[in-house]
């Protein structure tokens, strides 16, 4: 199948996008329009069905990776009720899945997001504390309502250097004694090779695309280890940052991703309305269009 998105492909794919944006009201809330249904393909993490398209959370508190002046207009921009309309709008779309740390602000938003009748339930949590406070994390997460928890690349990456791979199992089967689906991020392409050598319990892995140095450098082929690593494994892995935190256009970045990816894959992948105001809707087409390219 033509794996190349055109003009006239993608306005197909959107136009079903356009009766379901029709529900949302004034203030961005999703109202109670049906969604269509085999649009977005599921996939499973563990025994969890979501979206192939899991919404990021970055953008939500600041973390641009595009420099202090964009954190900053980031976290003005999205208050709580911008955070929930936007949660509420992926749902309209077909997402299910939102992937957040399990912040203080974080757990009372959405809770308050659920009791006022939100209509995208599932959060997967990525606690990224320091390890001595990973596990009182880990369990703030389960205890405020994630269907499935998995530790952030940044922590997994400092176990790893220091040959704490004992510390990471533990933290795998940790999240397990909640009965929820467990799962490591890396932005590196070697660790979870090792986690599933050494036998760890985990049921799904988050794939950085990229391995941002310092200065937040991007290099392209870094996202030609990350799929190499993603091909080597048989568990389910969600793919990120496959837009390079924003420096990629979204039929780029969603191209070579699904292009690599497995069906039992998926992607997760921040919005940021106030620089493109139909970017959800947009990430959403490029999802189903780029889901139907199969991979070699």
């Amino acid at each position: 199948m033509d794996c190349n998105l055109t003009r006239r492909g993608f306005l197909k794919e959107t136009a079903w996008i356009g009766m379901a944006t029709t529900a949302l009201n004034a203030t961005g809330r999703a109202g109670a329009a049906p969604q269509p249904k085999g649009t977005l393909p599921k996939i499973k993490l563990g025994d969890l069905e979501v979206s192939r398209l899991i919404l990021g959370s970055n953008p939500f508190f600041g973390f641009s990776h595009q420099g202090k002046e964009k954190d900053e207009e980031m976290r003005e921009y999205y208050t709580d009720e911008r955070i929930m309309a936007v949660l509420d709008e992926a749902a309209a779309l077909g997402v299910t899945a939102v992937a957040a740390p399990p912040y203080e602000r974080w757990i009372a938003l959405f809770a308050k997001y659920i009791a006022n009748g939100g209509k995208l339930r599932i959060w997967i949590a990525q606690p990224d504390v320091e390890p001595e406070k990973m596990k009182t994390a880990i369990a703030d997460a389960a205890q405020g309502g994630a269907k499935a928890i998995f530790v952030q690349g940044a922590c997994v990456e400092r176990q790893f250097r220091e040959n704490h791979l004992d510390v990471l199992k533990d933290w795998v089967e940790y999240i397990r004694s909640f009965n929820l689906p467990a799962g490591l991020a890396s932005h590196r392409p070697d660790v979870h090779l090792v986690a599933e050598e050494k036998g760890f319990p985990t049921d799904f892995y988050f794939q950085c695309f990229f391995q941002p140095g310092a200065e937040d450098t991007y290099h392209m082929e870094d996202r030609k280890k990350a799929v190499a690593t993603i091909r080597k494994i048989d568990k389910p892995v969600v793919a990120y940052k496959i837009l390079a935190a924003g420096r990629l256009s979204a039929e780029e970045g969603f191209e070579f991703a699904f292009k690599h990816l497995r069906e039992k894959d998926g992607v997760c992948v921040g919005v940021y309305p106030n620089s493109k105001s139909a970017m959800m809707e947009e990430d959403v087409a490029l999802a189903v269009q780029m889901s139907r390219i199969r991979s070699k």
